[in-house]
């Protein structure tokens, strides 16, 4: 199996949501089943049919995270440094067109698509390898844009 990369943070915040779905959601979720069981005919009950699919929500999630957890390697961001980008950098690049982004390359987990890009992303895949003044161009849907990485630093 292979293992992904994930930031202490973002492992944490998984760890953190685990437990409160194990621990808090799915014990009351197996509560509102047993009440609305207790009602009588299932077939016609609402309050069941929509207790039994929160609880298969919940399931999934609990499962989906395991797995990450289980396959995640945890990487010390803050013990980084240097001037390539890698992973749990913080990047700021420029396009053709003088606009810049700057943005963190995390997990898929961990990314919002904004700020924190996905270290599997076209972006975040283009930019990997990359140091301060070299250029990449990254293949998106409406075709190619290239980017100048301007700075990478790894602390705030």
């Amino acid at each position: 199996m292979e293992k992904y990369p994930i930031s202490r943070a973002g492992f944490d915040a998984l760890v953190k949501e685990l437990k409160d779905l194990k621990e808090v959601q799915r014990p009351e979720i197996l509560k509102t089943v047993q009440w609305a069981r207790s009602l009588g005919d299932l077939s016609e009950n609402a309050d069941y049919s929509a207790a039994r699919e929160k609880q298969r929500q919940i399931d999934k999630r609990i499962g989906f995270i395991e797995n990450i957890i289980a396959n995640a390697t945890v990487v010390d961001v803050d013990s980084l440094s240097g001037n390539r980008v890698v992973f749990g950098a913080r990047v700021t690049a420029e396009d053709e067109d003088g606009n810049q982004m700057q943005c963190r390359i995390l997990s898929d987990i961990e990314a919002d698509g904004r700020t924190v890009i996905s270290c599997t992303s076209p972006v975040g895949r283009a930019m990997i390898g990359r140091c301060v003044g070299d250029t990449c161009v990254v293949k998106l849907p409406g075709g190619e844009k290239e980017y100048e990485i301007l700075e990478v630093k790894f602390k705030e």
